[in-house]
């Protein structure tokens, strides 16, 4: 969580790299969306290829894998540390979680539906938070431990709206 002066200060961030052309957020979002579904293939085909014994499953994966790998590294060109990799499982705990509820709320239940959701949501603003360079990685723990009225959530409800094209 962070203060309403923080969060002014990111929202004026956020809206010189819209001005400056660094970011456009709709088209980033929908190639996030689109590495999201590539880790899930990777999965998949790591466990087809495990039940069925078929060496040529793991192929098939590394395809998509240098795929992913290269969209990944056209968000996170430069990165500390071990936020690539943070980044990548960021995105892919939030898809396993998004399909998690799907299946609760296909089965009728609702309250365990919007548990994982929120948590699919809430992974999915971390991962825009270091995409952004809206928090330094460093500070995660200062972040939690504080209680302040702006979260993640929050921050993400405001910069990223997929409906505006402009």
């Amino acid at each position: 969580m962070i203060t309403k002066q923080q969060f002014d200060v990111l929202l004026e961030k956020v809206e010189k790299m819209k001005q400056s052309g660094s970011v456009d957020l709709s088209t980033e979002e929908d190639l996030c969306l689109a590495i999201m579904n590539l880790l899930s293939i990777e999965e998949h085909f790591f466990f087809t290829g495990m039940k069925t014994k078929k060496p040529e499953y793991f192929d098939l994966l590394e395809e998509v894998r240098n795929t992913r790998k290269e969209l990944l590294a056209r968000m996170m060109d430069k990165n500390e540390g071990e936020t690539w990799c943070v980044s990548k499982h960021l995105l892919a705990a939030a898809m396993r979680l998004i399909e998690t509820g799907v299946k609760f709320h296909s089965d009728g239940k609702q309250a365990e539906a919007k548990e994982m959701f929120d948590k699919a949501y809430k992974m999915y603003s971390v991962f825009w938070a270091l995409r952004l360079k809206l928090i330094d990685a460093s500070g995660f723990k200062k972040i939690a431990a504080n209680e302040k009225p702006w979260s993640f959530e929050d921050i993400m409800n405001k910069l990223v709206d997929c409906c505006d094209e402009k």
